[in-house]
């Protein structure tokens, strides 16, 4: 009996075959490396770790970043020609605001879920870049425009205001001194009041 046993083992295949063995606790929806053991007539020898999934790509960095980039090209060429979006940038604020958001998403699953998404070193430098160019946009809305240079031949205080002739909301040409002579109620107005403010016409 003890001989036909011994007969039994040594006419086992002599073949390699693959044990996988996964943890038990690994969290749903997060692919996990595999650990392979290499077994040959029985007897495991050293484990082989199987390749990891590669990393998605994380869209909401670049989307973050060029979201920003035409929220400041965009007040110049587009919303500067509007009146209601010229005179305070609200809209590209807002565009700014989303940029922000987007970056701050793609950054924080960049850090916190490394195994599946792409970005701890190109988050950083195009939240960097982003902080950028807001910074100029601010810079040249706030700050910059508002230093204008001083005239020389701008009348002072107190003195007559020299006759000028423009255009109205109508397109109609309307000069100083018509407004000066012209009757308002069957008399001759005391003054005119003029009003200047910032803006594109």
């Amino acid at each position: 009996m003890l001989a036909e046993k011994c007969a039994l083992h040594r006419r086992a295949p002599a073949t390699q075959e693959t044990r996988r063995i996964s943890s038990q606790r690994q969290p749903q929806g997060i692919p996990q490396p595999t650990v392979q053991f290499e077994s040959f007539a029985g007897v495991d020898i050293l484990p082989k770790m199987t390749p990891v999934a590669e990393r998605r790509w994380n869209w909401l960095l670049w989307a973050g970043f060029l979201l920003s980039v035409l929220a400041f090209f965009s007040y110049f060429f587009f919303f500067a020609q509007f009146p209601l979006t010229r005179n305070f940038p609200w809209v590209n604020l807002l565009l700014f605001a989303f940029a922000a958001g987007f970056l701050a998403v793609g950054i924080r699953r960049a850090f916190r879920r490394s195994e599946l998404y792409r970005g701890k070193v190109l988050g950083p430098i195009l939240a960097g870049l982003t902080v950028l160019i807001f910074g100029a946009f601010a810079f040249l809305m706030f700050i910059f425009a508002r230093q204008l240079p001083s005239s020389s031949g701008a009348p002072r205080a107190g003195a007559k205001a020299p006759d000028f002739t423009l255009m109205d909301t109508g397109s109609k040409p309307v000069s100083l001194t018509e407004l000066l002579t012209a009757p308002v109620h069957g008399a001759a107005p005391k003054g005119v009041m003029l009003v200047f403010y910032r803006g594109y016409w």
